[in-house]
């Protein structure tokens, strides 16, 4: 699956076998066996073709389906997702993953309304979004 994704990423660039090969220190020919699935590439050479391709390693390496379900096609049939783990730090700040920000449409600025029970955990609310709905 990881060549054809490569070789998809590499046209929808405008890369050349060539161009590619230079520019991750490999030759053409361990380009074209990577495209053919012939060999894979290694992690280091990974982290440079997401680089090249400005993509991420779901990206390079899953199905346009896997993409999907990761992202979430699954949970937004259900309304249910898991965005990650994330780790409190200094003052108590918890990041919010990116993921739950674009799906949820969090931007710099937004006001978010943090609800909690001890028995279930916490839940996080935009404050634009509550008022709408209490309207």
């Amino acid at each position: 699956m990881i060549g054809k994704r490569l070789k998809k990423l590499r046209k929808e660039k405008n890369f050349s076998l060539e161009y590619v090969a230079e520019r991750i220190d490999v030759s053409r020919q361990t380009i074209a066996k990577w495209e053919a699935g012939e060999t894979l590439p290694d992690v280091v050479k990974c982290k440079k073709l997401m680089d090249l391709y400005e993509s991420s390693l779901d990206e390079l390496t899953l199905s346009e389906r896997e993409r999907r379900i990761g992202e979430g096609e699954l949970a937004a049939q259900t309304g249910k997702y898991v965005f990650g783990i994330v780790k409190v730090g200094e003052g108590g700040l918890m990041p919010i993953p990116q993921k739950a920000r674009k799906v949820l449409h969090i931007q710099k600025g937004d006001q978010l309304l943090v609800l909690g029970n001890p028995e279930h955990g916490m839940t996080v609310v935009k404050i634009d979004e509550l008022n709408d709905y209490l309207k």
